[in-house]
């Protein structure tokens, strides 16, 4: 009996790709350390109290897949859209404080502009026995408007603490780090980044 190029389950309760682990660094209230999530493919509830982070778990995939500006934050918990952003994300706002000479607040940030976040994503597919690591690496240089940032796309599953971490200082030497992995692309924006994912898992529209 020939062997079949693919094992492709029996059922398709895990066909496609699904994901394994999520890595967040730096993001939202999830500071300093590098905080994992592991559903192995499974379905997955993610339960706690009021503030607790779990919406903030749900835009860090959020963003994986889609671009800032179209990102609706928060959503998951019914907030309005400008309530959090990419920005209060990286530099993890936990809290308003009111001015002592007028109405207005100003959020208070757990990290300021010399840090970096990094949110990361591995997929796995059952049937090719494939898996698949998004990540993206943020930071502020400005003290306003969005982080700058960049893409990674690797086809090997990737860490936080192996892969992101250990550099020094600079942020460059993370990227010269990066490139030199042989299994991973790296992209400066964010349509040549969701071309080659949505390339790698077989998706063949934006609408998808």
């Amino acid at each position: 009996m020939q062997t079949p190029l693919f094992d492709f389950t029996r059922s398709d309760e895990h066909a496609g790709f699904r994901l394994e682990r999520l890595e967040v660094y730096n993001w939202g209230t999830f500071d300093k350390k590098v905080w994992s999530l592991q559903p192995d493919g499974e379905n997955c509830l993610v339960t706690g109290d009021i503030g607790s982070g779990k919406s903030t778990l749900v835009d860090a995939i959020t963003t994986l897949f889609v671009p800032a500006h179209r990102a609706a934050f928060n959503k998951a918990a019914g907030a309005e859209r400008k309530e959090r952003s990419l920005r209060s994300y990286v530099l993890g706002y936990y809290k308003t404080e009111r001015s002592e000479f007028g109405p207005s607040s100003t959020p208070v940030a757990l990290r300021d502009h010399n840090s970096y976040s990094v949110v990361l994503g591995v997929f796995f597919n059952k049937g090719y026995n494939q898996k698949i690591t998004l990540a993206q690496v943020f930071w502020c240089k400005d003290k306003q408007g969005q982080p700058d940032r960049y893409y990674i796309v690797a086809k090997t599953p990737l860490t936080i603490s192996q892969h992101f971490s250990g550099f020094g200082s600079d942020l460059g030497d993370l990227k010269k780090q990066l490139r030199a992995e042989d299994s991973l692309d790296i992209f400066e924006t964010f349509p040549q980044y969701s071309a080659e994912f949505m390339r790698q898992f077989g998706i063949q529209h934006k609408q998808a």
